[in-house]
Parts: C-alpha cells; sequence; structure tokens
C-alpha cells in the first residue's frame, strides 16, 4: 500500500528544490549579479501556489482534521504549532511579495533578507514535519484512514489538475538547476 505521508513527503522535496534556487539568487543579488524579475515572480508563483494553496492546504484539510480524531490536540499541541508554523509561512511569503515588488527602489537587501527568513523557516518546518507530523500519521492513524487520506491527496491534486502539479514539479527542477548553487 502507498502510503499518503509518501505524497506529502514528495512535495516537501520538490520545495527544497525552489528554496536551494531561492538561495542562489540571494547569493547572486548579494554580489550584483542580474536576476531577472520574471525570475523572482516564478518563485512567488510556485511558494504561493504549490507551498501553500497545494501542500499546506491538502495538510490542513485532510491531514489535521484525521489527526484530531485520533485524540491528538489541536491548538495546544502539534497541529495548533502547525498552523501557526503555515501562518507564520504565509506571513513571510507577503513580505516576500512586498521585497520584490521593492526591488527596484529599495534594492536587493530587503528581498535577500526576506527570503533568507522565509527559507530558513520553511527549512526547519519541513524537518519538523518529515520526523514528526508524518511519523505520528504512521502510527496513529489506521488502515482505512490511510487509504482515504490516500485517496484525498490524490483527489485533491486531480482537482488542481495534474498538469498544474506537474508544471509546479517542472518549474521547481528548472529553478533549481539554473539558480541554487
Amino acid at each position: 500500500m502507498s502510503r499518503p505521508t509518501h505524497i506529502l513527503k514528495h512535495e516537501h522535496r520538490v520545495i527544497e528544490k525552489v528554496l536551494r534556487a531561492m538561495e542562489g539568487i540571494c547569493w547572486r543579488l548579494e554580489n550584483d549579479e542580474p536576476v531577472p524579475l520574471e525570475v523572482l515572480a516564478q518563485l512567488l508563483d510556485f511558494i504561493n501556489n504549490y507551498a501553500d494553496h497545494m501542500h499546506h492546504a491538502k495538510e490542513e484539510k485532510y491531514l489535521f482534521p484525521l489527526l484530531l480524531r485520533t485524540g491528538i490536540q489541536d491548538e495546544a499541541g502539534p497541529l495548533g504549532f502547525l498552523r501557526r508554523e503555515h501562518a507564520a509561512e504565509r506571513a513571510l511569503l507577503h513580505e516576500l511579495e512586498q521585497a520584490v515588488a521593492e526591488l527596484n527602489q529599495q534594492g536587493a537587501l530587503h528581498f535577500v533578507l526576506a527570503a533568507r527568513q522565509y527559507t530558513q523557516h520553511l527549512t526547519g518546518h519541513i524537518q519538523q514535519e518529515d520526523a514528526i507530523l508524518f511519523s505520528l500519521t504512521e502510527e496513529l492513524l489506521d488502515d482505512p484512514d490511510k487509504d482515504n487520506l490516500l485517496h484525498s491527496l490524490a483527489h485533491a491534486n486531480g482537482q488542481l489538475g495534474e498538469s498544474a502539479a506537474q508544471r509546479y514539479e517542472q518549474l521547481a527542477e528548472q529553478l533549481d538547476a539554473a539558480w541554487a548553487i
């Protein structure tokens, strides 16, 4: 049986490619190398749509409710912590979007600071989910719940359009290949 955590872990690996690209972009900007605004727009599009609207939304809509049924505490426990992490990432994304909008007027410093803060936060978040959340999922959910979660995650991708998920995965590959250092 395929595990639903495999889908979510795969998405983490895709997101990490874009985070590597973002770090390379920061390095280039710090060294006064040009970075096309189109590339920054692609980064923001990926983070907003793939990382947040696709990946985080699936965790919040499908995984968290199943874990709540097992008795895991919500607000005072790990799920509340992860919800707050997702909210913090959305706030950092907003800061990153502002930094891109101001790039020509303010220079690259604001973008580099916002990008590094976002990357550091999301990298830690991914490590926590891989180590804790997905272990809890495997331990606490029974096989029928895992099957339902797997179906829900696959169905969610279908609603977004498989081509959209594939397009973002290809974009992550391209950004990683072109910009990661």
